[in-house]
């Protein structure tokens, strides 16, 4: 299930989307130096003393008749509906405003929790400056600094009080959820009818049918599993709705929260730029991944053609070298039911741990046949090999320097964990460690 979600809003320049990048940096982030894989992002994951939430980045209200005006009131409204808290951003060093008293009387309306902040104080302002603001009735102002990080922890605390108990809603453990991702019109509420054996999602040739994440729960030989029909997730410069902005943003959700994701591709279309953006979504977040290309009935082909086009796909997608590839058609049912198949091993390869012991035997192997690297005279040691986490499998590699472990080294130990135990169709995770000293 979703984790709970926070919007930050306010008039134009009082520090929105400084506070939302430093407040996205409170989350320690998986550094990957793998291409192709980083895109935009209006949204992103904060976690604060045990606790986590989704928090998203708004344009600023002026409540003007302009159509951008307009659309950006309808995307903020949108985020108001979905968020469980409310950030309310002020300046503190011009004071209330005509605007923050319209946006006040707006949030209160909304009967939500808000949290007021007094945003760039780091000129000195005090709790006297702020006082002034008591008279929007949305309570006691946090005195902040986005830019500089002031009043940051004080405001994160105050958020963590006010979320829904629990980082997520109650879950049901015994189903596995499966996110339906890719471009529109690529046969996503196709797929999903064929699997749930229903036609509860709209299907059209019109890009955009599907303006929400719907969920069809499927049972099948005894397991359970959460289909989740996304939205077509469209370039940024296409994306000019407000409803279709924040479609995509809970498509984006919907994929980060899944056990698995089903990327979609176009058999006739090949992969485009697009596709390759959209499959980082499920690599960067760390879910499992089936490549599923769709339409394969409509590809004149011969007895070479599948064996060409997984080559095709395996160089356009290099990053996602781990993942299964599986050619269907929604509409005549061609290799539909290996979906379940291919889901369960895939979810069954997420959850694979390995003991300790058998990884440093396979540590001891792969040194053997190369040996670690030498950089200025000063050659890398590897100390141990441990698994500290499943979904994904996230190992820690201790070692003497970690500045000597260059990445070619670490995807050498990678392709060797992934030929010894296979973890097909999920990435992997290695965190380079210093060996602590004893007593130290």
């Amino acid at each position: 299930m979703s984790h709970p979600v926070v919007a930050i809003v306010g008039r134009p320049n009082v520090g929105k989307s400084t506070m939302f990048n430093r407040m996205i940096q409170k989350r320690v982030a998986i550094e990957e130096s793998t291409p192709g894989v980083t895109r935009d992002r209006i949204y992103g994951r904060v976690e604060w003393t045990g606790r986590d939430f989704w928090l998203i980045d708004t344009g600023g209200l002026t409540f003007e008749g302009d159509q951008i005006s307009k659309e950006i009131f309808h995307q903020v409204q949108l985020a108001i509906d979905e968020a469980h808290v409310i950030i309310f951003l002020v300046d503190v060093r011009s004071g209330p405003m005509a605007l923050d008293v319209e946006i006040a009387q707006l949030l209160r309306r909304t009967d939500k929790p808000v949290v007021l902040a007094a945003n760039k104080s780091e000129a000195g302002a005090s709790a006297g400056d702020a006082a002034e603001f008591y008279q929007l009735g949305v309570g006691e102002p946090i005195l902040t600094s986005g830019a500089h990080g002031l009043g940051t922890g004080d405001l994160l605390d105050e958020i963590v009080k006010l979320l829904p108990e629990g980082n997520l809603p109650a879950e049901d453990e015994d189903i596995l959820r499966v996110a339906v991702i890719g471009r529109p019109n690529v046969g996503k509420s196709s797929l999903t009818n064929r699997l749930a054996g229903t036609d509860r999602v709209i299907v059209s040739d019109m890009p955009g049918t599907t303006r929400d994440a719907v969920d069809l729960e499927v049972e099948r030989d005894g397991r359970r599993y959460l289909f989740v029909d996304t939205a077509g997730i469209r370039r940024k410069n296409r994306v000019d709705e407000a409803i279709e902005y924040y479609s995509v943003l809970r498509s984006i959700r919907a994929a980060e929260d899944s056990d698995v994701v089903l990327m979609m591709l176009d058999a006739e279309d090949g992969v485009t730029e697009q596709d390759k953006r959209i499959a980082g979504i499920a690599h960067e977040a760390g879910r499992a991944l089936v490549l599923v290309v769709n339409k394969w009935d409509k590809v004149e082909k011969d007895e070479k053609t599948m064996d060409a086009y997984r080559e095709q796909l395996r160089k356009d997608l290099a990053y996602l070298s781990y993942a299964p590839i599986l050619f269907i058609s929604a509409l005549t049912g061609q290799r539909v039911q290996r979906v379940f198949e291919l889901v369960d091993y895939v979810a069954n390869q997420h959850a694979l741990r390995i003991s300790t012991s058998k990884l440093n035997e396979l540590l001891e192997d792969a040194m053997a046949v190369t040996a670690p690297p030498t950089k200025k005279g000063k050659q890398l040691k590897i100390y141990y090999l441990t698994q500290v986490k499943v979904k994904p499998p996230t190992f820690a590699i201790f070692v003497n320097e970690p500045e000597l472990a260059h990445f070619s080294y670490m995807r050498f130990i990678e392709n060797k964990l992934r030929s010894t135990y296979g973890f097909e169709g999920t990435p992997i995770r290695l965190l380079v460690r210093k060996r602590k000293r004893e007593g130290s």
